[in-house]
């Protein structure tokens, strides 16, 4: 159950920002077998000089297309299942026409006293939901 932020540079259209949204929690599902409706997004569209990302020393330039991606999840998950995330993320927006250069993620771990789904309760804490199995 990650919450999932996406920000992006202003101008995309709402269909366009449903794709981006989509094409993430998609390659969520697919590879950490979560449900479908077990989807928590925010999108946030910021004027262009509000998100700076560059290359880290890659040698590659990023465009005004970027989209910046940070994962809330549970802790747990190997090494390799978080490689095929970035991956099927990364290939399914290049799907909806993000390059590659501007795909950056971020990957937050925590565990299930973490998290409070309403009502003040920690409800993987009190047995109200079962915590994930990574």
């Amino acid at each position: 159950m990650p919450l999932v932020r996406i920000d992006v540079i202003q101008g995309h259209s709402a269909e366009t920002l449903t794709a981006i949204a989509d094409a993430i929690h998609e390659a969520i599902v697919e590879v950490y077998g979560i449900p479908p409706r077990d989807r928590f997004q925010i999108i946030t569209e910021q004027p262009a000089a509000r998100i700076i990302a560059q290359d880290a020393g890659l040698g590659f330039e990023r465009t005004d297309g970027v989209v910046m991606i940070q994962i809330f999840t549970q802790r747990g998950r190997s090494t390799d299942d978080k490689a095929a995330l970035y991956a099927r993320i990364a290939s399914g927006l290049a799907a909806v026409g993000v390059a590659g250069e501007n795909v950056f993620i971020g990957y937050v771990e925590n565990g299930p006293e973490d998290w409070s789904f309403g009502f003040g309760a920690a409800q993987y804490m009190t047995g109200e939901l079962n915590v994930p199995r990574a």
